[in-house]
């Protein structure tokens, strides 16, 4: 897609011309922060001395984050025509059937000229089909009092929105597969409701029978598509007879039941999957109609997320699990990041920081790993950010690389913006225990375009040790009475002031891996760690 180029507006006389473009970080609208730590979440930590007035790129992402935050008169009065603006936002997304919408700042950019531009990128999530993502930018005007405003127009929400031109949603009606279990049993929707996501988009928009629909854009006057901006699901229908999947029914009969005795009606979802081929034994939504969570949704990892850590640190003998790696109340990097209810370990081992999910010591061990590192070890280990086919439309992850010292210490503890789902991180997990990584499946005969390194026995052991210390002696005990030897890790990502943290918790026994996350659950134990346990109580054993 070509993009339009804006310019704002200054007002003359008042600031001295620059004579070389130059940047700011403008951060993330959408800021997580991680298990057991409070990473104190503001609309941007990561504002430079240099660069653009930082008045400029603040201002920006209080507009993007009222915006995805449904705060429309907020977002509005952040403009140069409020009126106008909060008109426009509230009948952008009338009739396309979005919700929750991701909008992540870029760089502020200042020419020469003093104009300030802040590119971002807009993930729309349509319910039923998919995520439309496209690029705009918002241009910023200084007023006479030192203030700044985001100089409306119209296609600052889409480069393509115009006074004539608007954006319409066409679905294409199509009834969901019949489908099977891994043994031929029938899924019937009344019995597995929670599949529901997942059965209308088998198949993956690559020759499956899951919904379809366009986002096109429309002659206001005349309502003539002039273009179609994104397109969703498969485009051929596949042949008549049940899908047959990798899914257990009765695997997925304990994940359904889980899920209803103690999500307590929060948005959550999680994903079981064999550890030896990736098949995928269970998915759950709750709610059960809309959003497949499960594999498409985007979250911050939180503590989970110190499994793939972990393994860089250990991968190249930057620390060793016996190390004393002190664990402070609080660590400044650019912002002051502390541990759950301010707890404190000092000279902590490596396995204490991890059982006990000790944000400070993780991030005091960043400087151990180049910039980069950290997202390599996800992609070439552990195929995160590479391409999954999985059967059905999935997010398969994004690590970027920090954008300064304050983003590097985020990532190092599952924060900043670094993205998974319950999908992801059971196959985080599946692949730490066992060294190898399998492209996840919910269907047979998907094409398989990763390309994946086997972790080091060494460090495979190192990594299974800790996990089950962490049932047997840290943050997991919920599930140390269970049958087996469980190893698990939890996690507690925060969203943003006015919300309460994501709940997460990844385990595994015998041959089987799981990740669960609970919306606004408070904590990974005490909101994720309940449904997993009650998951593997009443999973099928003979399938592990």
């Amino acid at each position: 897609m070509d993009h339009h180029d804006h310019t704002s507006v200054i007002t003359g006389g008042r600031r001295p011309r620059r004579t070389a473009v130059r940047a700011v970080t403008a951060g993330a609208v959408v800021l997580a922060v991680a298990a057991g730590g409070a990473y104190a979440a503001g609309l941007g930590p990561f504002e430079r001395d240099t660069g653009p007035d930082p008045a400029a790129a603040e201002q920006a992402r209080a507009f993007l984050a009222d915006w995805a935050a449904g705060r429309l008169p907020s977002a509005a009065g952040r403009t140069t025509s409020p009126g106008t603006a909060q008109r426009v936002l509230d009948s952008f997304t009338v009739g396309l059937d979005i919700s929750g919408p991701k909008l992540t700042a870029e760089q502020a950019v200042e020419a020469e000229d003093g104009t300030v531009t802040v590119p971002f990128t807009a993930r729309m999530p349509v319910e039923g089909l998919g995520t439309w993502t496209y690029e705009s930018k918002l241009p910023l005007r200084e007023r006479s009092d030192g203030d700044w405003k985001v100089d409306w127009r119209l296609s600052l929400v889409h480069p393509r929105l115009s006074d004539t031109e608007k954006f319409r949603l066409e679905r294409e009606e199509s009834k969901p597969p019949e489908a099977t279990d891994r043994e031929g049993t029938a899924l019937s929707g009344a019995e597995f409701p929670s599949l529901g996501p997942v059965m209308a988009q088998l198949g993956g928009g690559r020759g499956g029978t899951g919904p379809r629909g366009a986002i096109h854009l429309v002659d206001r006057a005349s309502g003539k598509v002039e273009r179609t901006e994104a397109r969703f699901g498969a485009r051929t229908v596949r042949d008549a007879g049940p899908v047959r999947t990798t899914l257990d029914a009765g695997w997925q009969a304990a994940a359904e039941k889980a899920l209803a005795a103690h999500a307590d009606g929060k948005n959550a979802a999680l994903v079981a999957l064999r550890i030896d081929d990736g098949e995928i034994l269970a998915v759950a939504n709750s709610p059960s109609s809309g959003f497949n969570r499960a594999l498409s949704g985007t979250y911050a990892p939180g503590s989970t997320w110190k499994i793939v850590t972990s393994s860089a640190l250990l991968l190249k003998d930057a620390v060793a699990p016996d190390d004393v790696v002190d664990c402070p109340k609080y660590l400044t990097v650019g912002k002051r990041f502390q541990n759950v209810e301010l707890s404190e370990h000092p000279g902590a081992t490596f396995r204490k920081d991890f059982t006990e999910s000790c944000n400070t010591a993780f991030i005091s061990l960043r400087d151990r790993l180049d910039d980069g590192e950290l997202g390599e070890v996800a992609r070439t280990y552990f195929g995160v950010g590479q391409e999954w086919h999985v059967g059905a439309p999935s997010y398969d992850g994004s690590v970027p690389v920090p954008k300064d010292e304050t983003e590097k210490a985020a990532s190092m503890i599952g924060q900043g913006r670094v993205q998974a789902n319950p999908l992801i991180m059971a196959s985080v997990t599946a692949t730490a225990v066992s060294g190898t990584f399998h492209q996840p499946s919910i269907t047979e005969g998907n094409e398989d375009t990763t390309r994946t390194t086997p972790l080091p026995r060494g460090v495979v052991a190192q990594l299974r040790e800790m996990l089950r210390a962490t049932v047997t002696d840290g943050t997991a005990r919920g599930l140390s009475d269970l049958p087996g030897e469980i190893g698990a890790k939890t996690g507690t990502a925060e969203v943003s002031d006015d919300q309460d943290n994501n709940g997460w918790l990844v385990a595994h026994r015998g041959n089987v891996a799981v990740a669960c996350v609970v919306e606004e659950g408070v904590t990974g134990g005490g909101s994720a760690g309940p449904v997993v346990r009650g998951l593997l109580a009443a999973a099928p054993a003979d399938s592990e």
